[in-house]
């Protein structure tokens, strides 16, 4: 059982379960949030446009099943083809941000 006494921030609990910043377990834990959070812009904003999968994909020149290996945070994702799939597919402006 993981002791969590003395724990007051969220950045403590991460670090807590997954390590340090830099370790490869929370390298794998970051990775994982952040397609996490990819998968659910795209979903969102997939329904909010009333499009289904299949739609997405033939307006962004891809396929159905990549549509949702991306919703399902599975698999590797080009960039490229995650920024057409918001620009081309759902006519949104993607912008990037490096910390």
């Amino acid at each position: 059982m993981t002791d969590y006494k003395g724990i007051k921030t969220f950045d403590e609990l991460i670090e807590k379960e997954h390590g340090k910043i830099g370790t490869e377990s929370r390298n794998e834990y970051e990775e994982g949030a952040q397609m996490f959070i990819v998968s659910e812009m795209l979903k969102e904003a997939r329904k909010t446009a009333n499009m289904t999968q299949e739609q997405l994909a033939i307006k962004a020149g891809t396929k159905k099943s990549y549509i949702s290996k991306i919703e399902n945070a599975k698999g590797n994702i080009q960039l490229s083809t995650l920024i057409r799939i918001f620009e081309k597919g759902l006519n949104k402006k993607v912008g990037l941000t490096f910390l």
